[in-house]
């Protein structure tokens, strides 16, 4: 088994291959890795891993708060995930490619960066000033008739944006071009809709493409038929993952 070693950042969200993913770094064990990937030769890529966070924290707690203003808050690369991080993430996250990381004048960083790769999570080393995790790549096979799937799922898709942006009450922008790759759509169409983490997570680690493209025609045909039976769209955005903190 091949695996490569890179620092870890766990986040309320999932990252999918070709999205990209902004990010506001304040905690002391990120602007610690957003500093050690600045020391990253400029011909090297600057790469992470993201991985959700399964049961735990992605803001580790600063000061004592409720139920007990006397706890003492955790501190150190894994605080807000237990005495075993792996069991608080799901094993299965997306390497980031950091094209811009930019320090701000208080030593918090600005950060953009794009998926690039599925990886498996295999362990996670909690003993330096962030955490590093060894991770094995995972392939993406395109499985059966993964180009005929795709052609049903943009189809449903854009039945799905017209139905949310009339839910919405906002008008829908016609002139993006959809892609018509089939990984690249099943990635596209996961991370477009509004589903939750468990759900994304799910897309995420598929055996394969067409498997991803069979899920989300499911759930695109479900969700276009609850929208179309509603007035409105009440609370949608408490299915969305919270805009990462960090």
């Amino acid at each position: 088994m091949t695996t490569v070693r890179l620092p870890l950042f766990p986040l309320n969200s999932v990252l999918f291959p070709g999205l990209v993913l902004p990010l506001n770094i304040f905690e002391e064990r990120y602007r610690a890795m957003m500093q050690t990937l600045l020391k990253t030769p400029e011909e090297e890529a600057r790469r992470f891993a993201v991985v959700a966070i399964r049961d735990g924290h992605e803001v580790a707690p600063s000061e004592p708060g409720l139920p007990d203003p006397t706890a003492v808050p955790e501190r150190g690369p894994a605080a807000g995930f237990g005495p075993d991080p792996v069991k608080a993430l799901h094993g299965v996250g997306c390497i980031a490619d950091a094209a811009t990381i930019r320090e701000r004048p208080d030593g918090s960083f600005e950060v953009l960066a794009t998926g690039t790769t599925r990886v498996r999570l295999v362990s996670v080393d909690a003993s330096g000033p962030f955490l590093m995790a060894e991770l094995e790549p995972l392939p993406e096979d395109p499985g059966d008739e993964a180009g005929a799937l795709a052609e049903g799922v943009l189809r449903a898709f854009r039945q799905y944006q017209k139905r949310l942006a009339g839910a919405r009450e906002r008008s829908l922008a016609t002139g993006a071009e959809l892609p018509d790759e089939p990984s690249v759509v099943s990635y596209l169409v996961a991370a477009a809709m509004v589903l939750d983490t468990p759900t994304k997570q799910r897309l995420l680690q598929a055996p394969d493409t067409a498997s991803r493209l069979r899920d989300e025609l499911k759930l695109l045909r479900a969700e276009t038929a609850i929208i179309r039976n509603l007035p409105s769209l009440p609370a949608q955005d408490l299915t969305r993952g919270r805009t990462s903190l960090n």
